[in-house]
């Protein structure tokens, strides 16, 4: 019972407990729409996307005052123009072209495009259960989330997809990747955002013209979409991605829309009916079953091991009543 019991804290609770930190991710994703629509000025996708991603990376940047260095520089441009700099575009565009039930539901199928990639780039088989939890995840959110009168646009259905593919791809290369040793995941965080906002910052200007005059209530919506949306939600997802599989990483966006969903109901006087009440159901139980049931691995691409596994060789090795 000893060894049993032993093992079992090491394993399950790290995991569980980085699995639940890094849940908080999507459900503050989820909160977006609400701080968008309520606080934040009309019709400026790509300021906002500007506003969430730059201050956000140079504050990080000063907080850890370490820059990328060699192959990282050109590596920490590729991860912030996925994950940020071009995510966000399309993001954007395919919320203002398409329904956000429909826009919602073509980020659903971002664990599907994650299980291919993380088949060709991080060996991770792509199960025949975790593919049915992605197939469930997209039915759930779909029954959360759409309406008979949705209609369809081809630019916002390909934006959507593109997206997702985006975001899937600069997930499962940032686990690919790993960190260099000795950096944090605050900073690599701040890598990305600093890189993704550079990028947006000429194509927000260019397109949307100059900054809009902010009110104290703009101020504080950017306020909450930088600090928490941005620089703590994507560190924690950041870091969560150095400790789990990347397609576990990947079906924790599935509680993005329905996060929305709830929000709209408690603040916002939305409806939830029974239907999207099993919807939520079913995407949650997609979710759980698109998280690995193995022991994950917790050795950076450095070779270096984690307390983790130096805690369970010790426990492995060490004499049991």
């Amino acid at each position: 019972m000893g060894v049993f019991a032993g093992r079992h804290s090491t394993l399950v609770l790290p995991y569980a407990g980085t699995l639940v930190l890094t849940t908080f991710t999507p459900l503050v994703w989820g909160s977006t729409y609400a701080v968008t629509t309520e606080f934040l000025p009309p019709d400026r996708p790509l300021f906002t996307a500007l506003t969430r991603a730059l201050p956000a990376g140079l504050l990080l940047l000063a907080i850890t005052r370490m820059p990328p260095r060699g192959v990282w520089i050109l590596r920490a441009a590729v991860l912030g123009v996925l994950n940020i700099g071009a995510f966000f575009p399309m993001l954007f565009l395919a919320a203002y072209r398409l329904p956000g039930g429909v826009a919602a539901v073509l980020g659903a199928v971002g664990p599907l495009f994650a299980l291919g990639f993380a088949a060709a780039l991080l060996a991770e088989r792509a199960t025949a259960r975790k593919l049915l939890a992605g197939l469930a995840g997209v039915f759930g959110v779909g029954l959360v989330v759409l309406r008979a009168d949705a209609r369809l646009d081809t630019v916002g259905v390909l934006a959507g997809l593109a997206g997702a593919a985006l975001m899937s791809a600069g997930t499962v290369l940032t686990k690919r990747w790993g960190r260099p040793e000795g950096v944090s995941a605050l900073t690599l965080t701040g890598w990305q955002l600093t890189a993704g906002g550079l990028l947006l910052a000429p194509v927000a200007l260019l397109i949307e013209g100059p900054p809009p005059a902010l009110t104290g209530e703009n101020l504080l919506g950017y306020a909450y979409l930088g600090i928490v949306g941005t620089a703590v939600a994507y560190w924690l997802w950041f870091r969560g991605l150095s400790r789990l599989p990347a397609t576990s990483i990947a079906f924790l966006t599935l509680i993005s829309p329905l996060s929305a969903a709830v929000i709209g109901w408690a603040a916002l006087g939305q409806t939830l009916t029974p239907l999207q009440l099993l919807g939520m159901t079913i995407a949650l139980g997609g979710t759980l079953l698109g998280q690995t049931q193995s022991r994950p691995t917790t050795v950076d691409r450095t070779g270096t091991r984690s307390a983790e596994d130096i805690s369970f060789s010790r426990r492995s090795h060490s004499p049991r009543s």
